[in-house]
């Protein structure tokens, strides 16, 4: 009986004011239950929320004594008036439960309860990762009444909504810090329109990519620097720093399914990560170019040396027919061993003095791959000190949030 009398005359196309110049005030509180997924490549933050609405129908009052002191009942959502209260940075349909009743008590207030699933546009930093912390706002407003129509206010103090966290899933990867909420009245060309924006404050629990990524990637790059130890000139230094790029490359594969990154912003770690593996890079390059320019030219000097000795040992050799006829040409012989003692004299001068000039050469590049290394070292050393130095600030900062 009392239902059919509220809904008798009613029209739910007419705002539920008796005064058409009073505003209807519409009070909004929010939950935020859990953060479902952060997806930075698409700035796109998924949350499941709980918001509720809160008006006064002027039309929809009753005097509970007159009604076996009913004060509350429950009208289907779709029989009366409802405002069109949307979130403005959706880019996804809602996934919400189907509530098609709400409650109205005798004075006319009425409690719309909407638990939903919001995918938000969100604007999502990764440069801090994996100390960062995410400010995404959900932004209230009408979409067609101004302000002088439907007004917004927030149902609890401003205070209560900010540190509220009773209904937060506090088991995921994302920690809720708090949710802030601004009202404001938005000024265009057809008219001024009433929002309540609330900022969603979360940050992200690190313990796991510190075990996963950070302490894997500060053992990897110590390895690395440890191989500055070795000869620059042995060959075992460039199969070394050829297993530690090997081992660079997978761990990069690997981490870069777990970086976040967007086409504006790039994981400091990732920076850090590229800036060493291109220090190892250099310096296995510099390894391969000094071990080619010390063999440049030693083949060629042995062979030289080898002709000589082998010419000498020709002409010390006869034949027979030489040997028989030694008493006739014993004069000649003493010529011919002049010239060739003679010959063999500057060739092997002009070998030894080829010689030292193959090692002056190979002292000088490694006297120079020698001060290569001890740059090389330092800018390593420096690489990792910023990185150390950075990734403890940042936890320091995510800390004292």
């Amino acid at each position: 009986r009392l239902t059919r009398h509220l809904l008798l005359n009613y029209s739910k196309g007419v705002r539920p004011v008796r005064n058409w110049s009073k505003a209807t005030t519409v009070y909004l509180d929010l939950f935020v239950h859990a953060v479902l997924d952060v997806d930075t490549p698409n700035q796109k933050l998924t949350t499941s929320i709980w918001f509720r609405q809160t008006w006064k129908d002027e039309f929809l009052t009753w005097n509970s004594s007159l009604y076996d002191g009913i004060r509350e009942i429950s009208l289907p959502l779709s029989t009366i008036w409802s405002p069109d209260i949307v979130i403005n940075e959706f880019v996804d349909v809602s996934r919400s439960p189907d509530l098609p009743y709400v409650y109205v008590n005798a004075a006319g207030m009425i409690k719309n309860y909407k638990p939903m699933q919001a995918v938000s546009a969100c604007s999502l930093e990764a440069y801090a990762f994996p100390f960062d912390t995410q400010n995404c706002s959900l932004t209230f407003s009408s979409i067609l009444h101004t302000v002088e129509d439907v007004d917004l206010a927030v149902w609890k103090s401003r205070e209560d909504v900010k540190n509220d966290q009773t209904l937060f899933l506090d088991d995921g990867e994302w920690e809720l810090l708090s949710v802030p909420s601004h009202p404001r009245v938005l000024h265009m060309e057809t008219g001024r329109f009433a929002q309540i924006q609330f900022n969603v404050v979360i940050r992200r629990r690190p313990l796991l990519y510190v075990v996963s990524l950070l302490i894997p990637s500060l053992f990897l790059m110590v390895i690395d620097l440890a191989s500055f130890y070795l000869p620059p000139n042995c060959g075992t230094r460039i199969t070394f720093k050829t297993s530690v790029l090997v081992g660079y490359t997978v761990f990069k594969v690997n981490m870069s399914d777990k970086l976040p990154g967007t086409a504006v912003s790039t994981p400091l770690i990732g920076v850090f990560f590229t800036v060493c593996m291109a220090l190892l890079v250099l310096s296995l390059s510099k390894s391969i170019l000094l071990v080619k320019f010390l063999h440049l030219g030693e083949d060629p000097v042995r062979g030289r040396l080898f002709s000589c000795c082998w010419a000498g040992s020709a002409l010390d050799r006869g034949g027979p027919g030489e040997r028989s006829q030694a008493p006739r040409l014993q004069a000649a012989g003493d010529i011919a061993g002049t010239w060739k003692a003679g010959f063999s004299l500057l060739l092997i001068s002009s070998q030894l003095r080829a010689l030292d000039w193959a090692s002056r050469l190979e002292v000088n590049w490694l006297t120079l791959s020698y001060r290569l290394d001890r740059l090389l070292f330092w800018a390593y050393v420096l690489t990792l000190g910023v990185y150390a130095v950075t990734l403890c600030s940042l936890w320091v900062v995510w800390s004292s949030q």
